[in-house]
C-alpha cells in the first residue's frame, strides 16, 4: 500500500437535512418576486403539512375501513375534495395566517378576496 495514503484518515462531515425548501433567488425569476421569499417559504412549509395531514387523515380512514377506495384516481378526487374544503372555510385560510406568523380574527378572514389586475389585455 502507498504510505502516502495511509496517513489520511476516513471521517465523516456533519450536515443538516431539513424539509424547508430552500429560499429560490427573487433576482432569478423574469417576473420578480414581489411577495418577501420568506414568506414565500412559510406559505409553502404551511402547505406541505396542510397536504401531510391530509394525506394522514385520508390513510387513517382507509385503514380503520371507514373509507374505501377504488383507485388512485378516487383517492386523488377525495384528497382534492378535502382540501378545497378546508381552503374554502375561514379555519383553513386562518391556519396558514397564523403558520405564517399572523394573528388574525377569522371573523377577519375574506375567504373570497377580490383579485384586482392591474394590467388590462386589448381584445382582438
Amino acid at each position: 500500500m502507498d504510505e502516502s495514503l495511509s496517513t489520511y484518515n476516513l471521517s465523516t462531515l456533519p450536515f443538516e437535512i431539513t424539509r424547508d425548501p430552500i429560499p429560490s433567488d427573487p433576482a432569478a425569476n423574469p417576473f420578480r418576486l414581489v411577495v418577501d421569499p420568506i414568506m414565500r417559504m412559510r406559505l409553502r412549509k404551511s402547505l406541505f403539512d396542510l397536504i401531510d395531514s391530509h394525506d394522514a387523515e385520508l390513510a387513517r380512514y382507509v385503514s380503520e375501513g371507514a373509507l374505501a377506495l377504488d383507485s388512485y384516481k378516487e383517492y386523488v378526487e377525495l384528497f382534492a375534495r378535502s382540501l378545497r374544503e378546508t381552503m374554502s372555510s375561514k379555519e383553513g385560510v386562518a391556519y396558514l395566517l397564523e403558520s405564517c406568523g399572523f394573528e388574525i380574527n377569522s371573523d377577519d378572514i375574506n375567504i373570497y378576496p377580490e383579485t384586482r389586475w392591474r394590467v388590462t389585455r386589448e381584445e382582438f
